[in-house]
């Protein structure tokens, strides 16, 4: 197949590496030094003992079969405005980003999503007849420019679902190249449902580490933050369910449970702020807190916290309030 994937950094990376060593036909975007290495060495992935490399196109890549959306959500207008070339008649585009994604709202309750495309460039430029929804569990590194490190080896997963929950060929089509190129890809009754599962881990940590400046280990550790930590996630999970959310049709990872297994790391939205890139405020911590407002979900933890953070975040530059 031609597939593109649109952000090809640690995560992204890591599918299109497995995708090329596949003999797939692989284009990369990515940026900066990562690039030129790709565009001179082709992306090596060190997974456990194995090293996996395929050599991948990064200019001129045409229409595809598949585009795999990799950036995080606060950067997706840049794949609208890109988007254009790469979409023949057929193309699916998949989306694998944390927290609520744009195309959350279609075909099912959702409060105002618009803070996810404020411009509606997404909307404009991809037609809701191509949207894969996905959520990935892999936690990588660039190592160094087209060198990725993937820190949880045999216990890397990729859902994908229509925003419908249908079984189609494609969706079907596109579990088994996944699963071929190493990559599990289990069956899901409810793509949303996998939506939430991740996001409600994210709340429960993310928020907290970020304003604390601790590795998720540091806070299961104290007392304290991981008793706010168990109420977050209780108040998430209330949240899914005011929306009919049942939590049980998601599927394990190969290693068990949903969680990475990686408690000594920094989540990636405090790795954000503390190198002052663009932060997800609005997918990860904005939206699902107005899905609790839209229901009346009691969830005082989370409203405090993401007060702080958004200001926090504002306050360095890496968010923007909606006036």
């Amino acid at each position: 197949m031609k597939i593109c994937v649109f952000g090809a950094g640690a995560v992204g990376g890591h599918v299109a590496a497995r995708l090329a060593a596949k003999g797939h036909d692989v284009s990369a975007v990515a940026r900066g030094s990562h690039l030129a290495a790709i565009e001179k060495n082709g992306l090596k992935l060190h997974h456990g003992d194995e090293v996996i490399q395929g050599k991948v196109r990064t200019t001129n890549p045409g229409k595809q079969d598949l585009v795999i959306v990799a950036l995080k959500a606060n950067l997706l207008d840049t794949f609208a405005d890109a988007a254009a070339p790469l979409l023949g008649p057929d193309t699916a585009v998949v989306f694998a980003q944390n927290g609520i994604p744009w195309w959350y709202g279609m075909n099912t309750k959702a409060p105002d999503l618009s803070s996810l495309d404020p411009e509606r460039k997404l909307a404009k430029a991809i037609d809701p007849k191509r949207v894969i929804g996905a959520v990935i569990y892999s936690a990588n590194e660039v190592v160094e420019p087209g060198v990725i490190m993937n820190h949880v080896p045999n216990n890397n997963m990729l859902v994908v679902g229509e925003v419908d929950d249908r079984e189609t060929p494609r969706i079907t089509g596109l579990r088994k190249i996944l699963e071929e190129s190493g990559m599990s890809s289990p069956p899901a009754p409810d793509i949303r449902a996998v939506i939430w599962s991740k996001l409600i881990q994210n709340l429960a940590t993310a928020p907290i580490c970020t304003l604390t400046g601790a590795t998720v280990a540091q806070v299961r550790a104290d007392s304290g933050l991981s008793s706010l930590s168990k109420r977050i996630s209780e108040e998430a999970r209330s949240i899914a369910q005011a929306y009919g959310i049942n939590l049980a049709l998601v599927p394990q990872r190969p290693g068990g449970g949903q969680s990475s297994g990686m408690p000594h790391h920094k989540p990636s939205m405090l790795q954000d702020y503390e190198r002052g890139r663009p932060m997800e405020i609005a997918s990860l911590l904005l939206v699902p807190l107005a899905f609790a407002r839209a229901e009346r979900v009691a969830s005082p933890a989370l409203e405090t916290l993401v007060s702080l953070i958004a200001y926090r975040a504002a306050a360095k530059g890496l968010f923007r309030p909606a006036a």
